[in-house]
């Protein structure tokens, strides 16, 4: 299932169409087609370097653990910022280095060199309601610099939120943006208290 997502990526579509498209004007002008081979051409050499422009600026979303269809009822008492930044972070995006690229610019834990990779989104219903954790492979940010912008980071995200920073090993955190009433027990699929 995700080897066919990522050949329907939109740069993917419009590469294999420009390409279609120029074999196919190639070919009607090689068997003297005129009426085909200029159209056909004409649009599709320029479709297909567009296609590999996009191709070359491709950011892949983000893996995603829990299904779209768990949490609807939690959702729908949740921050709608959290559920914006899932759908964010879950489809295809272009132009950009990481996911969130301008947020954590914004929150100065950016490294031009090594920038933090998002590498996946969780849904989480917790005591207090719908929370989302996001895990980072840190790389050039280090983990007491996320530790120092902990305070800002769940009010940056939406407001009433307050965010926890776990770390399973060395080179990833764990991004917990969960609402601020109490202590919250967190129920993961992959196990994260």
């Amino acid at each position: 299932m995700t080897l066919m997502k990522e050949l329907l990526s939109p740069a993917n579509l419009i590469t294999v169409t420009g390409a279609v498209l120029t074999v196919v004007g190639i070919t009607a002008y090689l068997t003297g087609a005129a009426n085909l081979s200029v159209p056909t051409l004409f649009y599709g050499f320029p479709i297909f370097l567009g296609g590999l422009a996009l191709k070359t600026t491709e950011l892949k979303p983000t893996k995603r653990i829990s299904p779209k269809s768990e949490l609807t009822k939690a959702k729908e008492k949740g921050a709608p910022e959290l559920i914006k930044v899932v759908k964010d972070v879950t489809r295809w995006r272009y132009g950009q280095n990481v996911h969130l690229e301008s947020s954590l610019i914004a929150l100065e834990l950016w490294d031009q060199e090594k920038p933090p990779q998002l590498i996946e989104i969780e849904e989480l219903e917790t005591v207090e309601g719908y929370g989302i954790r996001l895990r980072f492979k840190i790389e050039g940010v280090i983990l007491s610099r996320w530790q120092e912008k902990q305070d800002r980071l769940g009010r940056f995200f939406a407001k009433g939120m307050r965010a926890e920073i776990l770390s399973p090993n060395k080179d990833e955190l764990d991004l917990l943006i969960v609402p601020k009433e109490n202590q919250v027990e967190v129920t993961s699929q992959d196990g994260v208290n």
